[in-house]
């Protein structure tokens, strides 16, 4: 897995919700750190928001920005464990057209690196929806960072070999 210089950097435009009951815009340390990695990693953010755990509102949130041409991908943060009250994953179901399950298995199997056999309590998980990719982290910092530094910033980087989510982009809508 290697960055090939001789291919262009596209920057994608990425959308950040953070899921959550109980975290504000001053204390929302994991979207934080999403939107500082995206940013500089040379992709656009092209919007940031929070939401409550509620399936309804999620999904809400997601069709705007699915039907937004200016937003080429999804990231949120929170609500993937196994409470009552985590229903990104469900929320994800109301709008998906397909499942990515290559990238839930993936994070997890990283995460035992960090949190060893508390991996299996995440339900981390991607779908594509409309051709949009839409990537549901769990919310604690550890999370995001393993999420973005070991997934997410070579797959959304349309220069990572052997394959990357960006080259997909022109296709994902075909019919």
């Amino acid at each position: 897995m290697a960055i090939d210089e001789t291919r262009a950097f596209k920057p994608v435009n990425i959308a950040l919700l953070t899921i959550s009951d109980s975290r504000k815009a001053e204390d929302d340390t994991s979207g934080d750190i999403l939107a500082q990695r995206i940013e500089a990693a040379g992709h656009t953010l092209a919007a940031r928001e929070i939401s409550r755990d509620d399936k309804n509102e999620i999904a809400a949130h997601l069709h705007r920005w699915i039907d937004d041409e200016m937003v080429d991908a999804v990231i949120t943060t929170g609500g993937t464990g196994l409470t009552g009250r985590d229903v990104t994953p469900e929320a994800l179901d109301r709008v998906k057209d397909k499942d990515i399950p290559g990238f839930g298995e993936y994070f997890r199997y990283i995460s035992i690196e960090s949190i060893g056999t508390s991996t299996i309590q995440s339900r981390a998980c991607a779908v594509l929806a409309r051709g949009t990719y839409i990537f549901a982290l769990p919310g604690s910092n550890g999370a995001v960072k393993d999420g973005w530094d070991k997934i997410l910033a070579h797959q959304l980087d349309s220069r990572h070999r052997p394959c990357n989510f960006v080259e997909l982009m022109p296709r994902l809508r075909e019919r």
